[in-house]
């Protein structure tokens, strides 16, 4: 019954990309060019091309809605995946290398977060007088947006790569922090009064019976606070550019190269998709049935 339920949803799943395909292709297929290349490019287009030294019939074909169609995107997809990795300067980098330099920022401000987040969590779910005290100080600074914090980061520490690093950190440290807490919190008394009854002490207790009864909740904080990051981190860079995904968006859209955008914001959904699905199976491994 669930082979067939997958299967179902597989085909399903794959006649709508297809309608969704078939759409795009009628949306742009009245609209492309038949002439030649430099009398179906728009002004703003020919001005760019002379001064970045490029032929005018040399220049790629393109619709008059300056959208492209699904076999310009299939082509787009493929010359990116044939050399992600190249660098031929500041401004022209491979989409590979741009996604390490994003996900690299992601994985050190996630995991600053996570030291301080994970055991902050612990001691104020395990005392009442802490989450009291620091409760109104963490229902302030959790509504602000993580980008409000960019323009005091770029200030103090001078660096936009390691100031998007702090915004990884401060965006991913409230939903850790708080699960935590709230797991920790929750673990049933009769089992915390089982391990003081058998003189259990409170390292081994905290380990071996708290961590495991509050780590399903622990998970969902994790896996919350990474879509929040690679949602930031996008935004982050496409404001202190550089490097980075977000940057690449940004510098392919002055560049009026709108099949390059959509490519990179493909694979913005895609990493995302699968960095989920990784806590998604984190979270199975650590969740136990009573």
């Amino acid at each position: 019954m669930h082979a067939s339920l997958t299967f179902r949803a597989a085909l399903l799943s794959l006649l709508l990309l297809g309608c969704l395909l078939g759409l795009w292709q009628l949306a742009t297929q009245g609209s492309s060019a038949s002439a030649a290349p430099a009398a179906a490019m728009t002004p703003e287009q020919i001005e760019y091309a002379k001064l970045m030294g490029k032929p005018l019939d040399a220049a790629p074909a393109t619709t008059k809605s300056g959208f492209p169609t699904p076999a310009q995107m299939g082509a787009t997809i493929a010359r990116q995946l044939a050399d992600p990795f190249y660098d031929r300067g500041p401004n022209d980098k491979g989409l590979g290398l741009q996604l390490a330099y994003s996900l690299g920022r992601v994985g050190l401000g996630y995991l600053l977060a996570a030291l301080v987040a994970i055991p902050l969590g612990f001691v104020i779910g395990m005392s009442p007088l802490i989450y009291r005290a620091l409760d109104p100080f963490i229902q302030v600074l959790k509504p602000i947006s993580p980008l409000a914090w960019m323009p005091l980061a770029l200030y103090t520490i001078k660096d936009s790569a390691a100031s998007g690093i702090f915004v990884i950190f401060i965006c991913s440290l409230w939903p850790m922090l708080i699960n935590t807490a709230f797991g920790v919190a929750g673990v049933r008394r009769e089992w915390l009064n089982v391990a003081r009854t058998l003189e259990v002490g409170a390292m081994r207790r905290a380990f071996e019976v708290i961590l495991p009864a509050a780590a399903p909740t622990i998970l969902t904080g994790m896996r919350i606070s990474m879509g929040i990051a690679w949602l930031v981190i996008v935004a982050a860079e496409m404001l202190v550019g550089g490097t980075g995904i977000g940057y690449f968006v940004w510098n392919e859209w002055n560049n009026l190269s709108l099949p390059n955008v959509l490519m990179a914001i493909l694979v913005i959904g895609v990493v995302g998709m699968l960095l989920d699905l990784g806590f998604a199976r984190c979270q199975k491994w650590v969740t136990y049935a009573d």
